[in-house]
């Protein structure tokens, strides 16, 4: 299944505010407009809101309440960082926020133990053959983190 093409943070934050919508969730979005705002920006010249083409970048960090803890921070260069139970994944494409967050809201994340590389991996499949992983760190398995553990 193909992703939706998301040609902005704004239609990307929309995206998740239907996905909110469908598992009951609550969000909070912040947003970052203009390049004297966002985290990533070297084309533009200091102190300057505007892109050399006139366009402002915009960037949103977006938190949804319940469990497990999520929250999507979308840049302004297209792709985002998914906190999953503070569980961090980069560089996830923008378009593929909204399936990653339905695996997510959908049961289909778990959490799985490996030998090697050693430790516990929250692995989130995508339609398609798109899968992310991301190591557990030292903090552990939260309560929701260990309801997904599979064999």
């Amino acid at each position: 299944m193909a992703h939706p093409h998301l040609p902005t943070t704004e239609a990307a934050v929309a995206a998740i505010r239907e996905i909110a919508r469908e598992h009951d969730r609550e969000l909070v979005v912040t947003d970052d407009i203009g390049t004297d705002q966002v985290s990533r920006r070297e084309s533009a010249d200091a102190f300057t809101a505007a892109d050399p083409d006139g366009s402002l970048p915009h960037e949103a960090f977006v938190e949804l309440g319940g469990q497990p803890a999520v929250t999507v921070r979308l840049f302004a260069d297209g792709d985002a960082r998914v906190s999953v139970e503070d569980v961090e994944f980069h560089d996830v494409p923008r378009d593929s926020v909204p399936g990653f967050l339905r695996s997510v809201y959908g049961g289909l994340a778990y959490v799985k133990g490996r030998f090697f590389p050693v430790g516990e991996w929250l692995v989130v499949p995508l339609p398609g053959d798109e899968t992310y992983k991301e190591l557990i760190l030292l903090n552990g398995l939260t309560p929701w983190l260990a309801r997904s553990v599979r064999p």
